[in-house]
């Protein structure tokens, strides 16, 4: 496996040091021995596996699981730090600043890569990604397409558009772009670190260009399963009737000046909802009124 990797990514001449924790997951030892194979000065982190998870939980998602991996960059004076979920399927990734990089910004710099070698590709997102990856991309020359959260339906919808790259907010990135097109976050690091290794740029000066965006965290709230697509199903059409809605994946509704989601959770009797404004202010109202939205819902 790590052969195969090493023979799928094009190295430059840049030296890098990358802080990496395993999370006591499957992903460490492979990954550490992959990056020691591309000559990366690795700082290795609870690498060893170990299923009781003595560090802290392995989510990359979690900002508290980054928190010695932030550490640890700062440091090391490191270029990147990345961090895995228990069956690295999942990446996290810390700038050379300390800041997270989420998913959907991760997938703006890789996209941009891919899109240099293949001008006009199908790059895949998921329905909780911001709109500046969307907007990257086509300003990049590629085709956006927006699908539904989940990693059996983005594999699905990758073949069929032919696309070379999707991913989601959680962490989870595909790649049929040189590899197999499935979720394998350690061929991602390898691809990432590839950008780096040819890049006069820190990790942290690469998307200066992408526009600064207020979000809100994953809000879940709590709704019965026989109840929780009803209430999508009304925001479709209650938000539908005055503003642009996609509803591929629940009722993500335009506001202008940024957008919302509400969508039923895959696992959980909860509805999901996320939002990302221009500023503070909109990010305040556009969350005020999808929660408004649900508490009448939810009372009818």
């Amino acid at each position: 496996y790590v052969a195969d990797c090493a023979e799928h990514l094009d190295f430059g001449r840049n030296a890098l040091r990358v802080a990496v924790d395993g999370g006591n997951g499957t992903g460490g030892p492979p990954a550490v021995a992959l990056l020691e194979r591309l000559g990366v000065d690795v700082i290795p982190l609870y690498i060893p596996m170990d299923g009781t998870f003595p560090n802290h939980h392995p989510d990359p998602t979690v900002p508290e699981n980054l928190a010695a991996l932030v550490r640890a960059v700062d440091k090391h004076k490191a270029d990147v730090g990345i961090a895995y979920d228990g069956d690295a399927d999942r990446i996290g990734v810390i700038d050379d600043q300390g800041r997270v990089l989420w998913g959907d910004r991760l997938m703006i710099l890789l996209a941009r890569a891919v899109l240099r070698e293949h001008p006009g590709a199908a790059i895949l997102g998921e329905v909780k990604c911001s709109h500046t990856l969307f907007a990257d991309v086509e300003k990049h020359g590629g085709r956006a397409l927006m699908c539904p959260v989940g990693h059996s339906i983005i594999k699905q919808r990758m073949k069929e558009e032919r696309a070379l790259l999707a991913g989601e907010m959680s962490g989870h990135i595909f790649f049929a772009d040189r590899w197999f097109g499935f979720d394998d976050a350690i061929y991602v690091t390898g691809r990432l670190l590839e950008i780096l290794s040819k890049s006069d740029k820190p990790l942290s000066a690469l998307l200066a260009d992408v526009p600064e965006t207020c979000v809100t965290p994953e809000i879940r709230v709590d709704c019965p399963d026989d109840r929780k697509f009803d209430v999508v199903a009304k925001a479709v059409a209650h938000f539908g009737a005055e503003r642009p809605v996609v509803a591929i994946d629940g009722a993500r509704v335009d506001f202008g000046d940024g957008w919302g989601l509400i969508r039923a959770s895959n696992t959980q009797p909860a509805l999901v909802l996320r939002a990302e404004a221009e500023t503070e202010d909109g990010l305040a109202r556009i969350r005020a009124t999808l929660e408004g939205f649900i508490r009448e819902a939810a009372s009818a």
